[in-house]
């Protein structure tokens, strides 16, 4: 539909960014070479993290981009108590973390930042997501069989936990994702021909 002038770079090791990269028909190389180490600066707020995320991702790329090229980056967070809930870092922070969402509401925030040679620029986006109750024994069953350790709040809303326990979506599904594809979309436009 839309022929670039740039060669998209995905820089992000996410299966769920490169099949909604994909899913905009788009050609694209996956190049997850970088030398950032995520952390958080001391005192930023919830809803900048994935935002410096993204930029700190985009600075560590392991190479200079040449003038036909455009690095896109990202990160999303779960930000519920005025607190960011990341990946999990074993069973048992998964489960404390979907205990924490069960039965509540939380935002997701998704950054995504776009480099070419002459600059960069970025966007975000938040949705609002609202959780059944969650029993001992579903949190169990989804971490057993789903495995949710690469997963900003321990859950993909597009596996099995979104089905049985997302009561209620306000803004994009796909930021929950972890990629606003519509907005992505509005900027890649401008580099078509």
């Amino acid at each position: 539909m839309h022929k670039l002038s740039k060669k998209i770079i995905l820089g992000s090791g996410s299966p769920r960014r490169r099949e909604l990269l994909s899913g905009l028909d788009l050609e694209f190389t996956l190049d997850t070479g970088n030398s950032f180490e995520e952390s958080v600066p001391e005192g930023a707020r919830p809803e900048d993290v994935p935002m410096l995320m993204a930029l700190g991702k985009s600075h560590g790329f392991h190479r200079p981009l040449e003038d036909n090229e455009l690095l896109i980056t990202a990160d999303t967070v779960v930000i519920i108590d005025g607190c960011v809930i990341g990946k999990p870092h074993g069973r048992e922070d998964a489960a404390a973390m979907l205990r924490r969402l069960s039965g509540r509401t939380h935002t997701v925030v998704s950054a995504v930042c776009f480099r070419d040679a002459c600059g960069e620029w970025s966007l975000k986006d938040s949705t609002e997501v609202s959780f059944a109750p969650l029993s001992e024994e579903e949190i169990n069953y989804y971490i057993d069989k789903y495995k949710p350790y690469d997963k900003a709040g321990a859950y993909g809303i597009q596996e099995w936990i979104g089905y049985v326990a997302i009561r209620g979506v306000k803004g994009s599904f796909y930021t929950v994702m972890g990629f606003p594809v519509d907005l992505v979309w509005a900027e890649l436009k401008k580099y078509s021909l």
